[in-house]
């Protein structure tokens, strides 16, 4: 737009005088930013419909109308130095920082903020926009281990911090000590301590930097900190046991590159392990930091602690028993390195026959199953029991759960789709009938995956299709309302049935398989004939819990029955009146004249006032009852 039109616009619009600035900006090949249509370029203004035309590719949008009033607001026109807008007018330039020299890509963004900082968030937006969602989350990625090593650019520790372009450039190690000495926190000073060890000890060694002197002031700073690390792991207060191991590893490092004695320190890395019990020792394997490095030295650790073998196998079986990820490898690794495979291969097996593997240790069973490395370990676990173990994990764990939450197994057993073919391979008709029915009874997972999951069972053995037709899972909601004891009672029961009674189940289970062949086997059918009643009640108590409400029966009135009455009710043959109180769906108590309220009695009722009448037929006897008299049954308990 020319100074003619603008001026225009301003006598037309007076509110547009403040906006002056930004009209100018608005030329014939601008490029700019709308808030929700994105980057686009203005092309032309048109006098005769006093409208910009406007181009958003992001949209969709070509040769887009738009009043000059309205853009003010919702338009930002971009300087030339627009990371974008130099996209389209430097396409070389900008590739060949993207590819070669990403960090000062970042820089060049920078300062074209008036802050001269960006937020994390900030500059993953951008470069979405610049390269494209896909490409920019590699890119980012890789980008930000530079800029760490970056002196110009001050990183931030939290993913919503600022990247900030220095004033006066600042060497990673001088950051890191800044970071050091302005934080109070004991495990924030070990984590830093560490980082700038890592960072230092390539180039600490002035014989081989070629720069004598260069680290001198990292060299004090490094007896400063291994000074403070001491004292502090020493208190300990407020660090735990694995925290404080991790400092005293950093400690330890530290005080032998500074050719100190290592022996004399207290407390040691050993006194740690043996203050643990079995359960904190596991506990503190999956605390420290999950790195091959510090999981290998834990194991070493061990060894050390407990040099009779005997003593430091058990231990490290004990911590791969309840180990998970990257800890589970490492455990089964450092003991075929001290050939003892068979060891693994021989608790796996006993844990597998007992229901005892657990979720992180039975998903590293599926990821090796195929593996040659294994092959001696894993190939005798792969069979029908272990499909057993991988759902009664999941079930387990789903109710276990405080919240609905992701099972990482859950999600293996469906997105593997060789697994249920691998693992019934060999299994009979009765074995995988037994365990689609398991499945159907499974509360871990959402009913389209038990179908998708299902199928493969029914391409295997499709008589199983019959158990789908007769799937429970498709029974409508319904809310109920109940009383809280009534509630309590099958939360106790529904606890039972987990915590004692299935467990219970698997032993005998497990114990009939003992006993021979399973398809003449007696005791091993009985069992688990037990098991499905059990799982289907486990299931028809979880889904009462799930609806029903709880009431105290006070909103009860007389003007008509209704849940929390007591009635009073008079035969038609002139016999004795009866009274019965209506509760909630599982409170029926008959002998002592107490009707749920689900009862064939308690429906006709329902609603009813006094002097309405309501027939019965109880063994082919008719009977008519005229209500007496209605009252709440909380008033009763006064």
């Amino acid at each position: 737009m020319n100074d003619e039109t603008i001026e225009h616009l301003m006598t037309t619009n007076p509110a547009l005088r403040d906006a002056r600035e930004k009209l100018e900006a608005m030329q014939d090949g601008a490029y700019c930013m709308h808030r929700a249509w994105g980057f686009g370029q203005i092309k032309r203004y048109d006098p005769t419909t006093n409208r910009l035309i406007i181009d958003f590719p992001e949209c969709g949008k070509e040769n887009h109308p738009m009043a000059p009033e309205f853009c003010v607001g919702k338009l930002e026109v971009l300087p030339a130095d627009n990371i974008l807008v130099r996209q389209k007018t430097e396409p070389d330039t900008i590739a060949d920082l993207v590819k070669n020299d990403p960090a000062e890509l970042v820089k060049q963004v920078l300062r074209t903020d008036a802050r001269q900082s960006m937020s994390s968030i900030e500059l993953e937006g951008l470069f979405s926009r610049l390269l494209g969602p896909v490409k920019a989350k590699k890119w980012w990625a890789n980008t930000k281990r530079l800029l760490v090593q970056d002196p110009d650019i001050a990183v931030p520790d939290k993913k919503d911090g600022q990247y900030v372009l220095r004033e006066d450039p600042l060497k990673p190690e001088q950051e890191i000590l800044e970071k050091y000495h302005l934080h109070k926190n004991p495990r924030q000073k070990i984590l830093l301590a560490e980082k700038l060890f890592e960072f230092c000890t390539g180039d600490l060694d002035t014989e081989t930097s070629g720069e004598e002197g260069k680290y001198d002031f990292i060299i004090d700073d490094l007896h400063r900190i291994f000074d403070e690390l001491t004292t502090a792991i020493k208190g300990a207060k407020r660090l735990s046991k694995a925290e404080c191991l991790h400092g005293i590893w950093v400690r330890n490092d530290l005080c032998r590159h500074l050719k100190e004695n290592v022996d004399q320190l207290e407390p040691t890395s050993s006194s740690i392990i043996t203050s643990c019990s079995s359960e904190e020792l596991s506990a503190l394997a999956a605390q420290i930091p999950q790195t091959p490095t510090y999981l290998k030295r834990i194991l070493d650790l061990v060894t050390r602690v407990y040099p009779e073998q005997s003593h430091w196998e058990d231990t490290i079986i004990a911590l791969l028993r309840n180990s998970s990820g990257k800890f589970t490898t490492e455990c089964v690794n450092f003991l075929i390195e001290r050939e003892r495979t068979d060891l693994v291969a021989q608790n796996m097996h006993e844990w597998l026959n007992a229901q005892a593997l657990k979720s992180p240790v039975l998903s590293w069973v599926i990821r090796n199953r195929s593996s040659k490395k294994y092959a001696e370990i894993v190939r005798p676990l792969i069979g029908h029991t272990l499909l057993a173990a991988i759902l009664y994990a999941i079930d387990n764990e789903a109710l276990q759960a405080a919240s609905a939450r992701r099972i990482p197994l859950a999600e293996e057993l469906s997105d593997d789709k060789d697994l249920i073919p691998d693992l019934l391979e060999e299994a009979g008709y009765e074995v995988a009938r037994d365990l689609a029915q398991s499945l159907l009874l499974n509360q871990g997972f959402e009913p389209l995956t038990k179908k998708s999951i299902l199928a493969r069972f029914i391409k295997l053995h499709p008589k199983i299709q019959s158990l789908v037709a007769g799937d429970s899972a498709g029974r409508a909601e319904q809310t109920l309302v109940v009383s809280q004891w009534s509630l309590d009672a099958r939360k106790r029961e529904l606890e039972d049935i987990v915590r004692n009674k299935i467990p219970e189940n698997k032993k005998a289970i497990a114990i009939a398989k003992e006993h021979g062949d399973l398809s003449e086997n007696s005791e091993y059918k009985m069992a688990r004939q037990d098991q499905e009643t059990l799982l289907a009640r486990k299931s028809q108590l979880e889904n009462d819990l799930i609806a029903g409400r709880v009431s105290d029966f006070s909103e009860a009135t007389t003007d008509n029955v209704a849940i929390g009455n007591t009635v009073e009710l008079l035969p038609g043959d002139a016999g004795h009146p009866m009274r019965y109180t209506i509760l909630g769906a599982w409170d029926s108590a008959p002998e002592d004249n107490i009707l749920s309220y689900k009862t064939p009695l308690a429906q006709k009722l329902l609603g009813k006032k006094v002097g309405d009448t309501v027939q019965t037929e109880i063994d082919d006897a008719v009977a008519i009852w005229t209500i007496r008299n209605i009252t709440r049954w909380v008033d009763e308990q006064k």
